[in-house]
């Protein structure tokens, strides 16, 4: 499943694509063809995320709300587009280019109310200027829940996944199985502010880079996959050459050091 990173990304790209234009909506597949009638030729506004979400804006109060879930994905084309590929439940033809959404797990329109209540439900987004990292730490300090666990819970904090919460973890020396309430407020603050960096190199990539140009010695945009991250699908621990040690934590396998992660 795509982590916040590829979200704000995809937010980026589509208010730059999109916003101020009126564009052509439709559902071939067919899933989403009332939404689309109601949509097509209004003007799109801007895209938003939060987490894993994706909102797009309308000129009539219309909001999109997008959760790509495992399988959904954009493919972009310009214009004249090719005819739609698979199962396409939204298409969105601009100016230059047409956006066509496969496989989401969700697709579907709210109003200001809905969106709202959809957020509340929602943690604290480490990309979003208005978050606020106390919510998170006071949810911390209440939970005998494992640190791994928490980190995967989107109404903690929204957008990290798996391999983002392996690689915090490794470079903070935690271990994923030690309990929220043990975290310090400096190791917190030590994980929040690396959440926000990690992810923010994510937006600036599009893709997941976790070690530095000083490590890697060379620039990121040349790292090939296995240079990209530290300890996630690792066999051997990069710092100490110890086994890593891998096992289920939150339905989905972690990866840790557990001679550097106390």
């Amino acid at each position: 499943m795509p982590e916040g990173h590829t979200v704000h990304r995809l937010a980026m790209d589509h208010s730059q694509w999109f916003a101020g234009q009126q564009l052509g909506v439709f559902s071939p597949q067919g899933r989403f063809a009332e939404e689309a009638e109601r949509l097509d030729g209004q003007t799109f506004l801007r895209a938003e995320a939060h987490g894993k979400h994706l909102f797009h804006y309308w000129s009539e109060g219309d909001i999109s709300h997008i959760h790509l879930g495992l399988y959904g994905k954009f493919r972009k084309q310009k214009n004249p587009a090719a005819e739609p590929r698979g199962a396409v439940r939204m298409r969105l033809i601009g100016q230059t280019h047409t956006l066509d959404l496969n496989g989401p797990n969700q697709c579907e329109l709210l109003d200001p109310p809905m969106r709202e209540k959809l957020l509340a439900r929602l943690g604290e987004d480490p990309l979003r200027d208005d978050a606020d990292p106390e919510k998170v730490w006071l949810r911390m300090q209440k939970s005998r829940t494992a640190i791994g666990n928490l980190l995967l819970n989107q109404a903690v904090i929204a957008g990290i996944g798996n391999i983002y919460r392996a690689e915090i973890l490794f470079i903070t020396g935690i271990c994923p199985d030690r309990p929220a309430n043990q975290i310090s407020q400096d190791e917190f603050q030590q994980i929040w502010d690396l959440s926000v960096d990690l992810l923010k190199t994510g937006v600036k990539y599009n893709r997941i880079i976790t070690v530095d140009r000083d490590t890697l010695g060379k620039p990121l945009s040349r790292a090939n996959a296995r240079e990209r991250t530290w300890i996630y699908k690792a066999t051997i621990c990069p710092r100490c050459d110890s086994d890593v040690y891998y096992w289920d934590l939150g339905n989905r396998t972690i990866y840790a050091c557990q001679n550097c992660q106390t």
